[in-house]
């Protein structure tokens, strides 16, 4: 039987072969394991660049930057370039810082003109739909849910009566002191979980800009009575020898109302007339009620 001889320009290749697996073995390896490292560092890179727009720029020119390296890799390769070496020259092409201006900081002077400047350029767009303040997006992860029950009793039932009780008699007519200020029933009326927590809620709602604290009363004396007889209104009454009721009222502000309308009712009942709020005048106090 003649042997088959083999063909001499085979023998290294197949020689070879178990290098060569090895080396893909390894290139394989390297490569999950950087992909694994660079999808967790885009993904955090990408959750910077929805706030920070240099950093979602520097994102965009990496991306183009990594885009270009391959397109230049695979026509390496095609050209007859081993990979060996096509590999070491896109690794040393990505390992090279790129030469890019310092990106702006967020609170800049430029980065906030430039932030006005397409501000004002949206307000010139007659074809722009935008509707909300874009603060409500804001605003609405600041709010606790009772909160939220707090502004829809003000929108639907409208202003609600405030007390401060405090010392009365002939002394009081010369220097009266607070005994206790800013008593409602809003955490009752408003079904509130922890009714402990309003008067933060209505602090909070007050810095949020959506309510006001007036030092006016409501125009219905009936709107006391049952405020009036009250446990915690009675037992600041009984504290002192003498004391008086000063009544006070809580209103939605402007943007408050306009807020309400747009995130905590149907579309429907938006545009339908609800009680209506009074507005702070100029130089008239505003501030939530004294602890």
């Amino acid at each position: 039987m003649a042997r088959v001889s083999r063909t001499p320009a085979l023998v290294p290749a197949a020689r070879a072969v178990p290098g060569l697996a090895r080396i893909a073995g390894s290139a394989w390896l390297h490569t999950t394991e950087w992909g694994v490292r660079t999808s967790l560092r885009t993904g955090l890179r990408v959750a910077r660049a929805m706030v920070d727009p240099g950093e979602m720029a520097a994102l965009a020119r990496d991306a183009a930057d990594v885009v270009g390296v391959a397109s230049e890799l695979a026509r390496s390769v095609v050209a007859g370039v081993p990979v060996a070496t096509a590999l070491s020259s896109a690794g040393a092409s990505l390992a090279e810082p790129p030469v890019v201006s310092a990106p702006q900081r967020a609170g800049s002077p430029e980065a906030l003109r430039r932030r006005g400047a397409e501000l004002l350029e949206r307000s010139r767009d007659v074809w722009s739909n935008e509707q909300g303040h874009p603060a409500y997006a804001r605003i609405l992860d600041e709010l606790a849910p009772d909160e939220a029950r707090i502004l829809l009793l003000l929108l639907q039932g409208g202003p609600q009566p405030s007390v401060d009780v405090r010392t009365g008699g002939p002394i009081g007519l010369v220097s009266s002191e607070l005994i206790a200020p800013g008593l409602t029933m809003i955490g009752s009326r408003a079904g509130v979980r922890y009714h402990d927590h309003v008067p933060a809620y209505l602090n909070n709602l007050f810095r949020l800009g959506l309510v006001w604290f007036s030092k006016e009363a409501l125009r219905d004396p009936g709107e006391y009575q049952v405020l009036e007889a009250q446990p915690d209104v009675l037992a600041a009454l009984h504290s002192v020898k003498f004391a008086k009721v000063v009544r006070r009222s809580i209103h939605l502000t402007p943007f408050g109302e306009d807020f309400c309308r747009t995130c905590l009712v149907e579309e429907a009942e938006a545009d339908q007339d609800y009680p209506e709020h009074q507005t702070p005048e100029a130089g008239e106090a505003s501030e939530p009620p004294a602890p």
